[in-house]
């Protein structure tokens, strides 16, 4: 028999109940209750008189039986973690404000720093927000003061943390406000983070099938791991437990999309019983970027982050500015800090991540939560909802309107087709169409929005041509929507699937000497450390030629354009040659080459048609791309669509060539990703490829 501590007291919300929440919840608590009793029963008697609040002069400790968390006083960092038998889960070789912890970075735009300003988020203000049988909820403040203009971030900061009677866990989220006379700055990255004991938690989960043991953060020393490219990758030379030696460390390999970010964390097989850590993130309502957003998870430390906003992946097109009177309030959180443990049974890496992921469906159908007792944040009575159906119409696929089946579709701020990617101040609600394009958006705060849409399999981004405006307890039917995505031609070649992502081209082995064990053979081969010097090593003098109707793009087409080093350590860019043959040329029809980018780093990508010779390419992007995604080992950034007319007099009947040259090269890790590359045409056009198709 196995028995894991679960909370009770919330069940999910939805139609999959047929009985009452009321009885639901008395059941639940019944059984939770029994169990606690059983295998804990000195938890299970505390529990009966309710939670309990300790505040002594340097710290608080919220108490419910199953766990007490300590927190300094006023500081709000979370110093201890008790839980099971252990006095604390989190490192105790660390000071007390390098355990649990808030922080965010920015800088002043009339400060020129190379990096930004690193901050703790240390507040000076302790409050009891609620404290009764059921809840307790804590409320640390630092209110901004003008005389610290250019040294303090001008922003009121609230961090709230918050217990439930016969929770396995508790929650955090904080509140941020910039008022109308404040000073302008910028907010790169802020983040919650808790770093775990090294002694006991080894093995870590985040989903899967990305979960594995991990190395001591002393691998990563400079006694036994030697530096890469980058700080982040460290190749274990002699690593503490022989197994890890020749991998290489590196936290971007563990990134996630924030539409997959829900639950991650640690297992600690060496307690007994073996318990897990696990940080869920029930929504991704207070994340910028949108769901295709990628941030870090877990990562050797052992260390466990909920990321709210970054950079990664996107670069300065994602730095949240404010100018001068600007004002902003935003709620980011809340998130659940889940603890489990294994009585008995076997498999206890398998039974405790099982867990894990049922908790976390417990969290997700429980959003919005009734708890938060700040009115920032807002139950589901003070929400809306919208709902509608996407139909798509590409007459070169069908007559017939379609159903945008697994199209993601979303409320953002109002702004330009596809803006929701660059999005950071507000909040966005995203969910997947059925099979027949129809869509439901529930728990939407109040607001105008615009309605936004990707569909996987198409080009281009929708926008429903009318803003959206939420009023708590509305719901909005916005009726069947139509997207035509961008099309003037028959397709006449494709090369990948346009699905964001470069995941579908030649992605190459490691170099034996730079491997994680977890990607081998595995379907995000992608993630392993230097595969942009692979390149190289397959092309050393000549760049590659793709040939329509012969080549595979799964073999053939390299995942990522990047530079190639010369033997004197600069780097040199690549012109890339696309050779296609034509039946018949219309020299009076304009043709369409569509390009879709799945991401760029400091690059320009020039076109040329059947000459590379001239000094003025045909099309030019310009310098693109802060992503970084080739060094963070993505396989996507932000998306970029191109859309370069071709006239028919560049081209020839027979065979063609389209040159795609990438310049701007002075680093290793600077590079293009395609997404999907297609030609259209007239009707009476032909190619060698007709009848091929990337899908």
């Amino acid at each position: 028999m196995s028995t894991f501590h679960v909370r009770s007291g919330r069940e999910p919300k939805g139609d999959v109940f047929s009985v009452s929440k009321t009885w639901l919840s008395v059941k639940l608590c019944f059984i939770i209750l029994l169990i606690q009793a059983v295998t804990f029963p000195a938890a299970a008697a505390q529990n009966i008189t309710g939670l309990q609040l300790h505040i002594r002069e340097q710290d608080v400790v919220m108490d419910n039986g199953i766990l007490q968390v300590t927190l300094s006083k006023p500081a709000g960092m979370v110093t201890g973690i008790q839980y099971n038998g252990v006095d604390n889960l989190l490192e105790i070789l660390n000071e007390d404000s390098n355990r649990g912890y808030w922080d965010l970075v920015w800088d002043a735009p009339e400060i020129k720093r190379k990096k930004g300003e690193f901050d703790r988020m240390e507040t000076t203000n302790f409050t009891v927000i609620v404290e009764t049988e059921n809840q307790i909820e804590l409320s640390f403040t630092r209110m901004w003061d003008p005389s610290l203009e250019g040294k303090v971030v001008p922003l009121n900061i609230d961090k709230r943390f918050v217990m439930l009677r016969n929770s396995s866990g508790f929650y955090t989220y904080g509140i941020y406000e910039h008022l109308k006379d404040w000073p302008a700055f910028n907010l790169t990255n802020t983040r919650i983070g808790f770093k775990l004991r090294k002694d006991k938690f080894h093995y870590m989960a985040m989903s899967d099938n990305r979960q594995r043991y991990m190395p001591l953060p002393d691998d990563r020393t400079a006694e036994r791991g030697q530096p890469l490219a980058y700080p982040e990758a460290v190749l274990l030379v002699n690593p503490v437990e022989p197994e890890f030696k020749g991998e290489v460390d590196d936290k971007y390999q563990y990134s996630i999309e924030n539409k997959d970010n829900r639950v991650h964390g640690w297992i600690s097989t060496v307690t007994d019983p073996p318990m897990g850590f696990w940080q869920i993130t029930p929504s991704e309502e207070f994340k910028s970027g949108g769901p295709l957003k990628q941030c870090l998870t877990s990562h050797v430390g052992p260390i466990t982050l909920a990321i709210f906003h970054s950079t990664h992946y996107s670069g300065a097109d994602l730095i949240l500015q404010f100018g001068p009177n600007e004002p902003w309030k935003k709620v980011f959180g809340p998130v659940f800090i889940h603890l489990n443990s294994l009585v008995n049974g076997d498999d206890p890496l398998k039974r405790l991540w099982e867990d894990a992921k049922q908790q976390m469906e417990v969290e997700v159908q429980s959003w919005p939560y009734d708890f938060p007792a700040s009115k920032d944040f807002l139950p589901l009575d003070q929400r809306g909802s919208v709902s509608g159906r996407l139909l798509v119409h590409d007459r070169y696929i069908s007559d017939e309107d379609l159903p945008g089946n697994g199209t993601l579709v979303g409320l953002a701020a109002p702004g330009d087709v596809g803006s929701w990617q660059f999005e950071c101040k507000g909040y966005q609600f995203w969910t997947k169409a059925d099979e027949k394009g129809c869509f439901s958006i529930t728990g939407i705060r109040p607001g105008t929005y615009n309605l936004f849409a990707y569909v996987p399999g198409l080009i281009g981004d929708y926008r429903y041509e009318a803003e959206v405006t939420i009023s708590p307890g509305s719901d909005k039917d916005v009726g069947i929507l139509v997207y035509e995505p961008p099309r003037s031609g028959p397709t006449l070649w494709e090369i990948g699937i346009p699905d964001r992502t470069a995941a579908e081209f030649f992605v190459p082995d490691p170099n034996p000497k730079y491997i994680n064990k977890l990607y081998l053979n595995h379907t995000d081969r992608f993630r392993q450390y230097g595969l942009w010097e692979r390149y190289a090593d397959l092309y050393p003098h000549n760049d590659m030629v793709y040939t329509v109707g012969v080549s595979d793009y799964r073999k053939d087409f390299f995942f990522a354009q990047v530079t190639r080093k010369t033997d004197n350590n600069t780097y040199q860019g690549s012109t890339w040659q696309i050779k296609f043959k034509l039946d018949i040329v219309d020299k009076n029809y304009t043709y369409k080459l569509r390009i879709a980018l799945a991401t760029a780093h400091v690059s320009d990508l020039q076109v040329r048609i059947n000459d590379l010779r001239p000094s003025n390419p045909h099309f030019s992007t310009g310098p693109i791309g802060n992503d970084n995604t080739i060094a963070r080992h993505g396989i996507h950034g932000l998306y970029r669509l191109y859309n370069v007319d071709v006239p028919g007099v560049q081209l020839v009947e027979g065979n063609n060539t389209i040159f795609l040259t990438r310049t701007l090269s002075t680093s290793p890790f600077q590079g293009i990703m395609y997404d999907y590359i297609r030609l259209e045409g007239p009707l009476s056009s032909k190619s060698n490829n007709l009848g091929f198709s990337s899908k």
